[in-house]
């Protein structure tokens, strides 16, 4: 049997149950417990260790169990590892053996930086600066020194971005760069790229960019118009959107809008101010000094070159005048002079409404020409044949240039009419007097040219701003009740919508314009509608002026149409038409219950709408007759009497009150009887137009 060493004893066994009570539930460590039961022997006994020699346990001098680390390292009371010093080990760096290899590594943090971000970082301030000094050579020297032409799409993208958020000048700007730029430091592919991310995100573009469609539209347009995008570019880039996108919208509004309209390189080209930084007389001047230059060489390539490089098609028309006059002038260079009008025509360069335009423009001069060139309209009469059998100027001319003794006359007569008609409307627009213009225009005697005038008040408005505009609808309201037709007015717009597509040459914005003004007429019953399908008829189709009669039947069709277009430039009154009527009911409801004439004639005139009067006259009627009260008339008589009505506006109330009379004789039985006494007495008063026979209940006798 084993010794008894080897075995635990009883009172040992105890001990143990013990100390596995405690080690259970004292916070003291395991190992202090460890050497408090097993490594201390019993008192007067050797120690006994279960199944450990006593020479394998290390003893510290405080009694403690100390053991040797994990890797040779010592606890308290041992040697530690291998190599190990006291205390932390210090690196001197003046030391004659110091290596700075022993230094500790030190790991340092750092942002890894996108060359994407940094170079769109760079472009905006080469942006910045070129919008602030113009220059394109520097702008293109940074551009090239920047390299990294793979970001060059990019740099497309931001510059475009930025301009649209600008002033047209640096709109124009912008496309004068992006041309500088093309395939000289920028690729096609990549001004291609470049616009196709710009679609992409026009629809972020447009939330702090409201017209962004519109103007991301014109710039595609330009780049077409400047030849750096090809024109297939729209349709292929149209296919790779859905239509309900603002991509696709773009697309569209780049193709309909301007490069499917007549004119539209002119018109782009313009929209911004134009990229030649030059005034008309600058380039009057150089148009004389090239066709000058031409006549000494004949050479007529270089000319056509010079023409092309004043970059100003919409003013080619003053090439074509001043050539027919230096060809007047200086006879021998009549067949010179000719060839280049010829050239110029047949390589496109000089459209046909431009030398149109320049031959009717010297035949209105042709009275101040001969006090320098006597036998100017002689030449001038040799040389429309000429022109018209070499094809290169439009036969209509010499329908209306026959040079009769008859025609001229009718020219001077017109010439006069529309220098006096645009003196008339200059002193409109400053002193707004209505009365005043139509007592000049009666003063002209020339009823026959009233549509002329129409076109020239139009013209001249929508070269000026909205108050003018808005000075205009109301004096052709005033004049369609005075002294025009509904037939003069037609008339007038029908040669306005004819000459649209030249006007659209100085007025960017004609075409909308000119359809506001449409849309305003019907409104204030100027037109009926049924007169815009009229004057469409009299347009050739898929012309300029036929899209502008559609446009105004949209504007007609909208919500709140009336209101809309009423205040469209403003409002010369501020007031609807609703508003108008309204206030002219209270007028009346208030004299009528025991008001004084005099406040009410005030009133009427407060209202400053004297070619609204007629509403006047037709409410007051009609209250007659509802309130059986026949002293209404006796305002009428007063506002008569005053000048405050005109017989015209009279003669207008009695005639809708006329026309109405059927449905008010449901609310009102005897309506006819009592309209038939009203009129008796407005023509014993003399408030009627003599001319219009008599009113009865069935309507006006003619």
């Amino acid at each position: 049997m084993a010794s008894s060493e080897c075995f635990l004893t009883e009172e040992q066994r105890e001990m143990l149950a013990q100390s596995a009570e405690v080690l259970s539930t004292s916070p003291l460590s395991p190992s202090k417990l460890m050497s408090e039961h097993f490594v201390k022997a019993p008192v007067g006994g050797k120690a006994v260790n279960a199944g450990i020699g006593s020479r394998h346990v290390r003893r510290t001098h405080s009694g403690k169990l100390g053991r040797a680390k994990k890797d040779g390292g010592g606890g308290k009371g041992t040697w530690g590892r291998l190599l190990d010093t006291e205390g932390d080990t210090h690196i001197d760096r003046n030391d004659p053996n110091y290596d700075s290899g022993e230094e500790p590594y030190q790991l340092v943090g750092s942002t890894v930086r996108d060359p994407l971000d940094e170079y769109k970082k760079t472009v905006v301030s080469l942006i910045e600066e070129y919008f602030s000094t113009g220059d394109v050579d520097v702008a293109t020297s940074d551009l090239r020194g920047l390299g990294s032409n793979e970001y060059h799409p990019y740099f497309i993208k931001r510059l475009i971005s930025i301009a649209l958020d600008r002033h047209d000048k640096e709109k124009e700007m912008a496309s004068v760069l992006l041309s500088a730029l093309y395939a000289d430091v920028i690729t096609a592919k990549a001004i291609s790229q470049g616009f196709l991310m710009l679609l992409e995100s026009v629809d972020d573009l447009s939330v702090d960019i409201l017209d962004a469609v519109d103007v991301l539209a014109l710039f595609i347009a330009r780049a077409v118009v400047d030849d750096i995008l090809p024109p297939a570019f729209v349709t292929r880039a149209r296919n790779g959107f859905p239509e309900s996108s603002k991509g696709f919208h773009v697309l569209q509004t780049a193709e309909k809008s301007y490069l499917s309209a007549p004119h539209h390189a002119e018109l782009v080209e313009r929209r911004w101010g134009g990229s030649t930084h030059v005034t008309v007389e600058d380039v009057k001047r150089r148009i004389s000094d090239l066709l000058r230059e031409y006549v000494e060489n004949g050479d007529t390539s270089e000319a056509c070159r010079c023409i092309r490089q004043l970059g100003v098609a919409f003013f080619h028309h003053e090439v074509v005048k001043r050539a027919l006059v230096l060809a007047m002038e200086i006879r021998t260079s009549e067949p010179a002079i000719l060839e280049l009008l010829r050239e110029a025509a047949d390589e496109g360069l000089i459209s046909s409404s431009q030398m149109l335009k320049g031959f009717v423009r010297l035949a209105e001069s042709l009275d101040d020409l001969a006090l320098d060139v006597p036998s100017a309209k002689n030449l001038f009469r040799s040389l429309v044949p000429q022109a018209v059998n070499g094809g290169w100027l439009d036969a209509s001319f010499l329908a209306s240039s026959n040079g009769n003794g008859a025609h001229d006359d009718d020219s001077k007569k017109l010439k006069l009419y529309k220098e006096e008609a645009v003196a008339i409307i200059h002193e409109y627009f400053l002193s707004d007097d209505i009365p005043e213009l139509i007592r000049g225009l009666q003063d002209l005697r020339a009823p026959e040219f009233n549509p002329i005038f129409l076109k020239k008040l139009i013209t001249l408005s929508m070269d000026r701003k909205n108050r003018e505009r808005e000075m205009a609808s109301v004096l052709i309201s005033a004049l369609h009740i005075e002294i025009f037709s509904s037939d003069d007015i037609a008339d007038g717009f029908v040669m306005l919508l004819e000459s649209a597509e030249d006007t659209a040459l100085d007025i960017l914005d004609a075409s909308n314009e000119l359809a506001l003004f449409l849309a305003r007429a019907v409104i204030d019953d100027v037109l009926a509608p049924l007169n815009l399908d009229e004057i469409g008829s009299k347009l050739p189709p898929n012309c300029s002026g036929s899209e502008t009669v559609h446009v105004a039947r949209s504007l007609l069709t909208a919500r709140h149409a009336g209101e809309r277009i009423l205040r469209c430039w403003g409002g010369g009154t501020g007031w609807a038409v609703e508003d108008a009527k309204d206030k002219i009911a209270k007028l009346l409801e208030e004299y009528e219950s025991g008001g004084v004439v005099s406040e009410a004639c005030q009133c009427i005139r407060d209202l400053g709408m004297p070619f609204f009067n007629h509403e006047v006259v037709k409410k007051a009627l009609v209250m007659a007759m509802e309130k059986k009260n026949d002293h209404l008339l006796d305002l009428l008589e007063e506002c008569y009497s005053e000048g405050l009505i005109t017989t015209n506006q009279m003669t207008k109330g009695f005639t809708r009150v006329s026309d109405g009379l059927d449905d008010l004789a449901l609310d009102i039985p005897n309506a006819k009887e009592k309209f038939k006494f009203y009129v008796k007495h407005a023509q014993k008063k003399g408030w009627l137009l003599p001319g219009i026979g008599s009113l009865s209940a069935d309507g006006p006798v003619i």
